[in-house]
């Protein structure tokens, strides 16, 4: 099993505080939409909705936000959303993907292209950058969840393929396949999840001093603030004094 992920914590510091909440209950409900419209919309009946309103409960997401945005998809009147997968380089040659549900797919390409060049950045062709990515299932828990042998424990018994854990919580993958499966038996052992979503993990990251790390993250600030995006990923890690400073 493998030790502490910089980009892990990373990842999981920047949503909880860079994102600002009208936002990301915007695209949490665009995502509760698309999943509900796709396949039934029960929950228990349709993984990926699961998931979505699993994540969206994590996030304080209003009860009342999560069921409009499921009767939206019902209703017959939910916008016509394409998902699309960017991919490109940001600053100090860090490969960045970006996924986006849009209604209008030049629009979106012509505003993520304008961001990644106006940040020092390059969007380059689909499948430049995933084959340095595995897509995998990440579920995070807090370190109250349990001493770490007994979490890899749960996590192997529940079909994990890995566990990083830390004083600040526990990270527990699994094949983007069995995440589903993998997070309902490990609430049973462990409770409510802090997070379970879908991710891309980098196969290998770029390490980034304190001036490199904020120009990339001034590119992954813009690119979040795009209504179209649902999430940006990128292959860096750095220092925890770089994170402090961050």
């Amino acid at each position: 099993m493998a030790g502490h992920s910089k980009w892990a914590n990373i990842q999981h510091r920047k949503g909880r505080q860079d994102a600002a909440r009208s936002k990301l209950f915007s695209k949490l409900s665009k995502e509760i939409t698309v999943a509900a419209k796709m396949g039934d919309p029960d929950p228990d009946k349709n993984p990926r909705l699961r998931l979505a309103v699993k994540e969206a409960k994590a996030s304080s997401m209003p009860k009342d936000n999560i069921e409009r945005a499921i009767k939206k998809a019902q209703g017959g009147d939910a916008d016509a959303y394409e998902e699309i997968r960017y991919e490109g380089y940001g600053p100090n040659g860090v490969a960045i993907i970006v996924e986006a549900m849009t209604d209008n797919r030049n629009r979106t390409a012509s505003n993520i292209r304008a961001t990644f060049a106006k940040r020092g950045g390059n969007l380059g062709e689909t499948g430049s950058v995933a084959f340095m990515f595995d897509r995998m299932g990440q579920i995070l828990y807090p370190a109250s969840a349990g001493e770490p042998d007994a979490v890899l424990e749960a996590a192997i018994e529940a079909g994990a393929d890995d566990v990083e854990s830390s004083e600040e919580g526990h990270v527990i993958w699994c094949a983007d396949t069995d995440l589903n499966d993998v997070s309902t038996a490990l609430e049973a052992r462990l409770g409510e999840s802090e997070a379970t979503r879908l991710v891309w993990k980098p196969q290998t990251t770029t390490p980034l001093d304190l001036e490199q790390a904020q120009g990339l993250m001034r590119l992954i600030d813009a690119l979040e603030d795009d209504d179209d995006v649902q999430s940006v990923t990128a292959n860096f890690e750095v220092s925890d004094e770089v994170m402090a400073e961050l």
